[in-house]
């Protein structure tokens, strides 16, 4: 589901206890959390998110044009299987912006997303077994200060 990045660290996993941002600053975080996703059929939010992350970078016209169409036809379309959760007034905003896409052209959606995420999936992650697991691992091989 997820490509390789180093182990987080036991401070690191307990950071990301404290907030959503934490998690997600953290690449080993990132990857954690979108194994728990995978889980919960809902992966696709992070993919959005971190399509629109390397989106919003972009400088060259050609290529936001086609990442736009890329990220459009994955992620907004509704005949997309990966299709994610966005109101209405971020949909049209979309479309509007999908005529002269630009590095900005997904950013109300990408703080939807981020949102939906935080609220919905963030505090079922930290108490899922799967986070539980992994900071008790790392609890055991750490020595205790």
């Amino acid at each position: 589901c997820v490509s390789a990045c180093p182990p987080p660290t036991l401070e690191e996993v307990r950071s990301w206890a404290q907030s959503f941002d934490r998690l997600m600053s953290c690449a080993a975080g990132r990857v954690a959390f979108r194994l728990f996703l995978c889980t919960e059929f809902s992966e696709e939010n992070m993919l959005f998110w971190l399509a629109c992350e390397e989106f919003t970078k972009e400088t060259n016209k050609t290529s936001i044009e086609e990442k736009a169409r890329v990220i459009y036809e994955d992620y907004v379309s509704i005949l997309s299987p990966k299709e994610v959760s966005l109101d209405s007034r971020v949909r049209e905003v979309i479309n509007k912006n999908m005529l002269e896409p630009s590095s900005q052209t997904f950013v109300d959606a990408q703080v939807q997303i981020y949102t939906l995420m935080q609220r919905d999936s963030y505090p079922r992650y930290m108490n899922s077994p799967a986070y539980k697991n992994l900071l008790n691992s790392l609890s055991e091989q750490a020595p205790e200060s």
